[in-house]
């Protein structure tokens, strides 16, 4: 076996343990929390198939399938941190970029490269691929939320507000599917797990 076959089967082994990195949402069937890497496909999945209602030009689908997917890696290390968790979010920056510089040395230099910066370019939200995946990685979570028990938005006593500033880029990217979010606020708000 080659050095660079040792080193992607060892970062395989190693990227396996987002199967074990639990979120916040539930499965279907509300038995278990739904893991990294299930969020990782279903947001793969999301982006494939919601493409045609995309509203943002030059997107490349196949650059937001390969962010999908390394997009949470680094959770690997960092653990998952809540979007409305405010005290963790203080310092994810500092854990998740020591969390990528552990996870993608086990790469091959130019793979390396390509994934932390597919990783990067997500995180900054500056480009069309970049934009369109933040927005379904944000509405994955949020349609998850939303259908199996708000949880989250209940622990974290959330308000419309908060989850209409988190939802932005779902009203840049993905214009069609904006009145899905507002119905799912106003419903919330009516049932009262949003304030």
């Amino acid at each position: 076996m080659t050095d660079r076959l040792k080193s992607q089967m060892h970062f395989l082994a190693e990227a396996d343990k987002m199967k074990t990195i639990l979120r916040q949402a539930y499965i279907t069937g509300n038995t278990r929390k739904e893991n990294s890497a299930e969020h990782s496909w279903h947001f793969a999945l999301m982006a494939l198939t919601l493409y045609e209602y995309c509203g943002i030009a030059d997107v490349d689908i196949n650059r937001v399938i390969k962010m999908a997917l390394v997009h949470d890696l680094v959770e690997i290390y960092a653990g998952d941190t809540p979007a409305y968790d405010v005290e963790g979010n203080a310092d994810k920056d500092e854990r998740e970029k020591a969390a990528a510089d552990k996870l993608f040395a086990f790469l091959p230099c130019e793979q390396a490269a390509e994934f932390r910066s597919l990783w990067e370019e997500f995180d900054l939200m500056e480009t069309p691929d970049a934009l369109y995946a933040s927005a379904v990685d944000r509405l994955q979570s949020f349609h998850n939320i939303y259908l199996f028990g708000a949880y989250p938005w209940k622990k974290y006593k959330v308000t419309a507000g908060k989850i209409y500033d988190r939802m932005m880029p779902v009203k840049t990217a993905l214009p069609q599917l904006w009145e899905y979010v507002e119905d799912v606020v106003n419903q919330g708000i009516k049932d009262g797990f949003i304030k």
